[in-house]
């Protein structure tokens, strides 16, 4: 499958917010109790805020199959990102996953991330109990370099994993 992107509009930010992934994988879920219109703005505008750069990841006929951002938003608080790289973040719409679009999709989300911010290394933190994850980016060449628990959930353990940012 190939996949195209475009930055985040307010319509991509409200479909990625109403997804909802099974157990384990709820812990993805952004809003997991039913958001007030005010809240559901208020996530919009933080999804939408240049900084992330939020990416919808469309198919060939226009459908949002999943997303990716670069940057900040996709550390995870306690882990230790002082070495320079560019952090990425994805997901596919939950009814994909383990549908075999991981490999071509990863692929997409780093040439893309090439194009538009040239990183000397790329960086991805993944719970430790989604091994199809951490898989995914080790095929892609990625290597553990941290664990850690995050100060809010200590109860979880999350793997940095890096790679090199030119092919």
């Amino acid at each position: 499958m190939i996949f195209t992107f475009r930055p985040f509009t307010a319509d991509d930010a409200r479909t990625m917010l109403s997804w909802r992934y099974p157990p384990p994988l709820d812990l993805y879920n952004i809003n997991a109790d039913t958001p007030t219109p005010a809240s559901l703005d208020a996530d919009v505008a933080y999804l939408l805020s240049p900084a992330f750069h939020y990416h919808a990841a469309l198919d060939a006929t226009g459908h949002m199959m999943g997303f990716c951002c670069f940057g900040e938003d996709a550390q995870v608080p306690g882990g230790d990102y002082s070495r320079p790289a560019l952090d990425i973040g994805l997901s596919l719409r939950p009814s994909l996953i383990g549908q075999g679009l991981g490999n071509n999709f990863l692929a997409a989300i780093l040439d893309l991330g090439r194009e538009l911010l040239h990183p000397v290394h790329f960086r991805a933190t993944v719970v430790d109990f989604n091994p199809r994850s951490r898989r995914l980016f080790e095929k892609a060449g990625f290597r553990q370099t941290q664990t850690f628990h995050p100060p809010d959930r200590p109860q979880l353990t999350f793997v940095v994993l890096e790679r090199e940012g030119e092919k």
